[in-house]
């Protein structure tokens, strides 16, 4: 496999400690030993576990009026996802992480790789492992765990290692290869990084119960019975490097923007609000990512688990002439194609907007007949139009937006229990009496 090589490198994964419950429990000292649940969208399910709530048993998932007594017995604190707070804890992360490691690749909110190579010449990893974990402690407050190794697969398995065992001090380093299949004979095949559920239940029907075994299986016999893909997380898992060092993530293929209501939406006004302001949401990252679409998608439809309640859900796409990233063209678009689409009569549960067909400037090809000098005079207003307002948004999230999406409070999440905007409102910052 041609990808696939032994190489220096040397990877660390960072992942922060039970993220969500640990912003929570940042600016509340008071609940530094109570036991923390975060909720989903709509306060559905629990999505994050303080250490406590985990030794209680509260599993990942459960539907919060499932465990309303054990909440109540146990005095649990419970939070709506404050995605405001997390984003900006998780910027803050970052940016300490990237002032200390040549490399960063970013590869969720919590989580981040960072390029080693070479940097034993100057200190031990494991060294280094705890001063980026100190670090990050002291800037941000936040505890996270390192796992060090010479692939990513290896590095997430020496993260799982940091975490499950008190005594690494939430830091392990595997570049030495007995650590390595030490470790790897103690975890079992469903914790190693791509392998799910249910690929671990067949491995476990083959006798392949451990990261160990699955390493020593042939690997012909991996790639004929399952696929390439677990081929290279066996490869991976002895040390051989399969997974490429991107600098950036590749440009996405499509943006898509959604939200499940707080309460059903009847009037066809109301949906329009809503269409109107993911679409702007929408928009507002295709800028970010200097990105243009080409194609548009609306759909709407009623919360199929209720059940008697009639149901609907409907979808269109419509390509755009002249590929664009101007939130007034798409918000237009997106109420013209929703019209099309809406029925009366219905309890509508969720909406939402993706764009697709995706370019970047270099990648523009405007329609011979849509092109003329007033055009392009347009095309330059709403242009500096839409910086402006981009702009003054990111210094104060919202405050400008399309009239027609009615404000971004006009159909929030059903969030009873947020917490304040600690770190990005004026009025929520933290205050010492």
């Amino acid at each position: 496999m041609s990808d696939c090589r032994k190489t220096n490198q040397v990877f660390a994964l960072v992942d922060c400690n039970n993220f969500y419950a640990s912003c929570e429990k940042l600016f509340r000292p008071d609940l530094r030993d109570t036991p923390v649940i975060v909720l989903s969208n709509n306060d559905g399910c629990v999505v994050a576990r303080s250490k406590e709530a985990k030794a209680l048993g509260i599993k990942m998932g459960v539907p919060v009026h499932l465990i309303k007594t054990d909440i109540r017995r146990h005095r649990i604190q419970v939070f709506s996802s404050n995605y405001t707070l997390y984003g900006d804890m998780s910027r803050r992360v970052m940016t300490n992480l990237e002032a200390m490691a040549p490399r960063v690749d970013i590869y969720s909110i919590d989580e981040a790789f960072l390029d080693l190579t070479g940097i034993d010449q100057v200190i031990s990893f494991d060294a280094f492992g705890r001063q980026v974990k100190d670090t990050v402690y002291r800037n941000v407050g936040l505890p996270v765990c390192v796992g060090i190794a010479p692939t990513r697969t290896l590095a997430k398995l020496a993260n799982y290692a940091a975490k499950k065992y008190l005594k690494t001090g939430g830091v392990v380093d595997l570049t030495d290869l007995a650590r390595q299949r030490r470790l790897m004979a103690r975890v079992p095949v469903d914790e190693v990084w791509g392998v799910g559920r249910k690929l671990s239940t067949k491995l476990q029907a083959m006798g392949i119960t451990t990261a160990l075994q699955l390493a020593d299986t042939d690997l012909a016999t991996l790639r004929k019975r399952f696929s390439v893909v677990l081929e290279r997380t066996a490869r991976e898992l002895n040390g051989i490097s399969c997974l490429s060092w991107e600098d950036a993530p590749a440009p996405k293929k499509q943006i898509m923007c959604s939200r499940s209501f707080g309460q059903p939406i009847r009037t066809l006004s109301d949906l329009e609000a809503a269409a109107a302001q993911y679409a702007t949401r929408a928009t507002e990252k295709l800028r970010k990512g200097q990105q243009y679409a080409g194609e548009l998608m609306v759909f709407i439809r009623t919360n199929p688990f209720r059940p008697g309640v009639p149901q609907y859900s409907k979808s269109i796409s419509v390509r755009l002439v002249n590929p664009t990233q101007n939130s007034r063209m798409i918000v237009q678009k997106t109420l013209s194609q929703l019209r099309s689409i809406y029925r009366a009569g219905y309890d509508y549960a969720k909406a939402g907007v993706m764009l697709s067909e995706l370019v970047d400037e270099t990648g523009l090809q405007e329609d011979l007949f849509e092109s003329s000098c007033t055009g392009e005079e347009d095309a330059g207003r709403s242009y500096r139009l839409m910086a402006v307002i981009d702009e003054i948004n990111q210094k104060s999230r919202a405050s400008v937006f399309m009239a027609r999406a009615a404000g971004p409070a006009a159909h929030t999440m059903r969030r009873g229990h947020l917490s304040p905007a600690y770190t990005t409102d004026w009025n929520d910052l933290p205050t010492v009496r």
